[in-house]
Parts: C-alpha cells; sequence; structure tokens
C-alpha cells in the first residue's frame, strides 16, 4: 500500500497493449489469414471475419481478491464495497464502531442530563435586559463546558473508528482476515498523528465558514443591521463553499496517513494531489454517501422520535431532558452510529484506492500482494 508513483505498470499496461493491438491490427491480421471465415474465397477482403467485423481478443477480468475489483471503481462499486465490507466482517467493522458508539453516545447523554438543562435557564433567566454579566458569564460556562466534554468525547471516538475501519477495508480489498487485536496494533501507533490532522482540518473548515461569516457579522457590530444581514448571508454561502472546497480537498488525507504512513501536513499534501482534477467527483459520492447515511440515521431514529414526543405530552417544541428520553434518545443515536461509521470511513477509504488505481496503477501492487501473477 506504500506510495510508489514511479512504479511501470507492467501487468495492466500489457492488457491495455494486447486490447488496443486487436482493435489497430484486426483489419491487417485479416488480410494475412487470421480472424475467423479468413480462409479460401474470404482471404484478402480489408477487415476479414464474417461480416466483415474482425475478431477482436477479449479482455480479462480484473482479478477480485476481496470486496472490490482491482480496476477503476465506478460509484456503485464503492458503495456496494463499503456496505459488503461491513457485512463481511461485521464482527471487527462493527464491533468497533459499536464500541465507540456506545462509549461516546453514553458520555454524551450523561453531559445532557447534568449540564444541558441549563440551557434553559440561559434561555429564560428573570430579565435578561436587567441580569448581571456575573448571571450571564455562570450560565454560558456551565452549558459550553458540557458541551466541551461531549465534543472532545466525540472527537476521540471518530478518531479511534476512523482509524481502525481503514484498516479493516484495506484488508479487506485484499480478501484477507481483519481481527480486532490486529487491526488495533496496526492503528494505534497512528493515533496521535490522527488527532492532529482531525484537529487542524477541522479548524481549516471552520475557519473557512467563519471568514466568510465574518464581515457581515462585523457590519451588524457597527449599526448597519439591514446591510450586514445581508453580507452575513452571503458570507455565509461563500463560508459554506470554501469549507466544502477545503473538506474534499483533505477527504482522502486520513487512509493516506493510516495505509502510507504520512505526517500530518504530508497527508495532506497527498490527498490534495490524489483530488487535484477530480473534486468534482469526490465530492458527489461523498455527498451521495452523506445521504445514505443520514436516512440510515433518520430511518433507525424515528422509534426514539416517537417515544420523547410521547413523553413531552405531544409537544414537539418541548426540550426532553428527563433521564428516561435521554436513554431512548442515546439508544437510538448508539445504533445508528454503529451502523453508519463503517459506511462513512469504507467509502472514504476506497476513494483512496480508487483514486490511487486511477493515478499510480495501485491495482498492480494489490494484485501482487494478493497473490495474483502478472504474467
Amino acid at each position: 500500500m506504500n506510495d510508489s508513483p514511479g512504479r511501470t505498470p507492467t501487468g495492466r499496461d500489457r492488457a491495455r497493449a494486447d486490447s488496443s493491438k486487436g482493435h489497430g491490427s484486426g483489419n491487417s491480421d485479416a488480410g494475412k489469414g487470421g480472424g475467423w471465415g479468413s480462409g479460401g474465397a474470404g482471404r484478402g477482403q480489408a477487415g476479414g471475419g464474417w461480416g466483415n467485423t474482425p475478431w477482436r481478443p477479449s479482455v480479462p477480468p480484473a482479478p477480485q481478491p476481496g470486496v472490490i475489483p482491482l480496476r477503476p471503481l465506478g460509484v456503485g462499486e464503492i458503495l456496494d464495497g463499503a456496505f459488503t465490507t461491513a457485512r463481511k466482517y461485521w464482527r471487527t467493522a462493527l464491533g468497533v464502531s459499536l464500541a465507540v458508539a456506545v462509549v461516546t453516545q453514553a458520555v454524551r447523554t450523561v453531559v445532557t442530563g447534568l449540564w444541558f438543562r441549563d440551557l434553559v435557564d440561559l434561555s429564560e433567566l428573570p430579565d435578561q435586559e436587567t441580569a448581571s454579566l456575573q448571571e450571564l458569564v455562570d450560565a454560558l460556562k456551565q452549558a459550553l463546558s458540557g458541551l466541551a466534554v461531549a465534543s472532545l468525547v466525540g472527537l476521540v471516538g471518530s478518531i479511534i473508528a476512523a482509524a481502525m475501519l481503514t484498516v479493516v477495508v484495506s484488508r479487506a480489498v485484499l480478501g484477507r482476515p481483519a481481527p480486532a487485536r490486529e487491526t488495533w496494533a496496526a492503528a494505534r501507533p497512528r493515533l496521535l498523528a490522527m488527532t492532529g490532522l482531525f484537529c487542524l482540518v477541522t479548524l481549516l473548515i471552520t475557519g473557512s465558514f467563519a471568514v466568510g461569516l465574518a464581515p457581515g457579522l462585523l457590519l451588524v457590530g457597527a449599526g448597519n443591521e439591514t446591510g450586514g444581514a445581508a453580507l452575513a448571508a452571503l458570507g455565509a454561502l461563500a463560508g459554506m463553499v470554501a469549507a466544502a472546497w477545503v473538506w474534499i480537498r483533505y477527504s482522502l488525507a486520513a487512509p493516506a496517513l493510516i495505509l502510507e504512513k504520512q505526517g500530518v501536513i504530508a497527508a495532506m499534501r497527498r490527498s490534495g494531489k490524489l483530488v487535484r482534477g477530480s473534486w468534482w467527483r469526490i465530492f458527489g459520492i461523498q455527498l451521495l454517501a452523506t445521504l445514505l447515511v443520514f436516512m440510515v440515521s433518520a430511518i433507525v431514529e424515528i422509534p426514539a422520535n416517537v417515544i420523547e414526543l410521547i413523553m413531552s405530552g405531544g409537544s414537539p417544541d418541548a426540550v426532553p431532558t428527563d433521564w428516561p428520553s435521554l436513554i431512548t434518545s442515546g439508544i437510538s443515536a448508539t445504533i445508528s452510529s454503529a451502523l453508519t461509521l463503517p459506511i462513512t470511513a469504507g467509502v472514504t477509504a476506497l476513494l483512496y484506492m480508487d483514486q490511487r488505481i486511477r493515478r499510480e496503477s495501485l491495482d498492480i501492487e494489490l494484485a501482487r500482494a494478493a497473490g495474483y501473477g502478472t504474467e
């Protein structure tokens, strides 16, 4: 899986050469007596063969030792490979995602029950116009402290899941087993670098949006509310475009960091190189995967939403802060995360491999690693 852009792809080039020979020299071979029906009265005809159709040698199918064929992939093959990996390697893939989801959602549920109910206190201060600054600061500090704890735990869980599931997909491509212990041993040395990568990319995405939004907010603060609101809306749109560009540009950095053992900056540069010229294609596939994940999450969480609605007395505006509602919501979120984490990680890892196959003939290296000959 190491980067080797200078490699000569003898295996696939030979197949392409054979194919082009069949297309380009069919007329010449037919004139010399090659091809079906070229003997007797048919000899010497331009094109040869039955019905003046030259015989073309068939290109052998690409080897498939694992969940994908070793050739450039289509959109359906990438999505199918991600789902197939989750299904065939469910013990490790779902085990990792379930363990991460249980821990992160448990912490979030406890944090919500202990801290987030104070958000109501923040919005229902007796008189916000006359409330002291200390009251506002205390209420905001307590709410943000809970949010920080939940976000930190979620970030750690996402890093561990992404690292381990990327290793699972890399083994699934070769048809090799991926026991949890070996997967953890392969991913553990890269967790610190993954943390730096996740934090840096998150800052870049957030900063891109904030830069677009800042001029309008400053104008509103200066007293021009109408013009500031319009500028803020345009800035938010521009910020979302910039954030999406940054997201896709560095979307393949995590697989490069894990599988090629790159550093943080080197992995980001590697991702930018692989994405260059294919930004829209990768954006479309990632967006499609995001929509699929959203649909799965929405379906899984429907029962929990119904239960929360019943517990809230039929009022959709009520904020569920009681423990039964929080536990119900946490269970549904855990199931949703356990099902969707392998899909998102699988699509990203397979996109990375597909780009390397298209750019660097990685399929030949993978075929050799899987034991296929190139003669």
